[in-house]
């Protein structure tokens, strides 16, 4: 009884609970907005730099809210259609940065490269965010595992966005 009473009190007081600790100001940070298809990357209390990326070709294929980088990886496998990693046909490109939406676990959405690149800037994928391998290989350098992403449509900036989600400290 007390063992039960005690890890509840450790759950409510737990800063991780219930929905994953809040940005630190300074800490990396990445926010999509699907409504420009663009993805910030910020940090040291600035947003560093803003690229294009391809999102759900529907509205509701990419999960808004605020998520957790879960798994990173380089040239990952494709599962669905047994494609190996650094193969170019293999549709996630060069990197992957997976985050839990929908209590997944990193491996069903997330930031990846792609065999497409003029897919970037449209909604057409299933689901994931898709960046020119490139760019998704300088952003992957950045962001390390526990990394908060921020899924929205708005017509917000940027900056707007870091300050509300406490990843940049107002000045």
């Amino acid at each position: 009884m007390v063992p039960k009473i005690l890890l509840s009190l450790v759950m409510v007081l737990s800063p991780l609970w219930p929905f994953g600790e809040n940005p630190t100001p300074g800490a990396p940070f990445i926010i999509i907005n699907k409504q420009t298809n663009q993805l910030a990357h910020i940090d040291d209390n600035k947003v560093q730099h803003i690229y294009p990326v391809a999102t759900g070709a529907t509205n509701s294929l990419t999960p808004e809210g605020l998520h957790t980088v879960l798994v990173k990886a380089i040239n990952p496998y494709y599962r669905k259609k047994d494609i190996p990693g650094g193969d170019k046909k293999n549709p996630l490109g060069t990197r992957w940065i997976g985050f839990d939406a929908e209590d997944t676990d990193g491996r069903t959405y997330g930031i990846h490269g792609t065999n497409r690149p003029s897919s970037i800037g449209k909604n057409v994928s299933a689901g994931c965010i898709r960046m020119q391998n490139e760019m998704v290989e300088q952003l992957f350098e950045k962001v390390p595992v526990g990394t908060k992403v921020l899924i929205v449509t708005t017509g917000k900036d940027f900056w707007t966005l870091a300050i509300e989600y406490n990843a940049i400290k107002k000045s």
